[in-house]
């Protein structure tokens, strides 16, 4: 990591972004869902560690409270999610090897989110009866699921377009639920009405408008000559920002055909401009969370 001494850091000041809401498209930062990102974008292709005093203030820099990212933090390394070290009187954080398998998945499903592919009209239909006394295992496939976009049509029943065995069969194996779940793989009858049963799985209205959101707001800093304006800590919130709402797209579109969807959208612009931004800033928000991550040089004794 680059040291302190190398790069001077300077207060963030964050850029123009729209308020975090449902009605607007854009969701809140949840700062457990921000720590996980940054330790996958920042520390997990370097199988670094962290600084526990950096990465608190990159979370501030995000607009979360010392108290807020401390909490988070305590919280992922009880899901064992990060390990937690001491080297002195300086804490470090690292990836678990839980936390390294699901951000693997993530890699995966992010990068096939952003290609092409056609539909043949298979659908993966996923159906669970999960006892009470493993409420946990149960919440966790629903949240897996749901990042591999499947959408529920009742309670404990889920489906997805494709064949999706390859990626649930290990997620079941690794929560030891294979012996509660039931998984089909196959064409509906042709009876079935396809438009209702996608409406009932997705809210697509909803998801319409968040394309929309993104295509706005984050087009306009594939210009040069607004990203030039930015500094590196700008550039790291702007990075983070676009990451977790291009991220959420995984997990609530289901890539169907647009005769399906009733609309048209602008989903391909959306990938585009994420590429095209993430791109631009990886290099001078790198520089940031390096800066920041890095801790102080000791004290030398007089």
């Amino acid at each position: 990591m680059t040291t302190r001494a190398q790069t001077k850091t300077t207060p963030v000041r964050k850029p123009r972004l729209p308020a975090r809401d449902a009605a607007n498209g854009f969701d809140a930062l949840q700062p457990q869902d921000i720590t996980l990102g940054l330790m996958g974008e920042y520390v997990e292709p370097r199988k670094d560690e962290v600084w526990s005093g950096g990465l608190v203030q990159l979370l501030e820099d995000l607009g979360f409270s010392t108290a807020a990212s401390r909490i988070a933090l305590g919280r992922l390394v009880r899901r064992e999610l990060l390990q937690r070290t001491k080297k002195g009187r300086l804490v470090y954080y690292t990836i678990s090897p839980r936390l390294d398998a699901l951000l693997e998945e993530g890699h995966r499903r992010i990068y096939s989110f952003q290609s092409e592919e056609e539909w043949d009209g298979i659908w993966t239909l996923v159906w669970y009866s999960i006892p009470d006394e493993r409420r946990l295992e149960r919440r966790r496939l629903s949240r897996r699921l749901r990042f591999l976009g499947f959408g529920a049509i009742q309670d404990g029943t889920w489906i997805a377009p494709r064949n999706r065995e390859q990626e649930i069969t290990p997620i079941l194996k690794d929560l030891r639920l294979d012996g509660h779940t039931v998984m089909f793989v196959g064409h509906p009858a042709q009876s079935l009405d396809d438009r209702a049963l996608v409406e009932r799985a997705w809210d697509l209205a909803d998801l319409g408008d968040r394309y929309a959101s993104f295509a706005a707001e984050f087009g306009r800093y594939r210009k040069p000559a607004v990203l030039g304006r930015l500094s590196d800590g700008e550039a790291f919130v702007l990075r983070t920002h676009a990451l977790d709402a291009f991220r959420r797209f995984a997990s609530l579109d289901p890539k169907l055909p647009d005769h399906l969807l009733g609309r048209r959208w602008r989903r391909r612009e959306a990938v585009e401009i994420f590429r095209d931004v993430e791109e631009a800033l990886r290099e001078p928000a790198t520089r940031h969370f390096d800066a920041v991550a890095t801790p102080p040089p000791p004290k030398q004794r007089k």
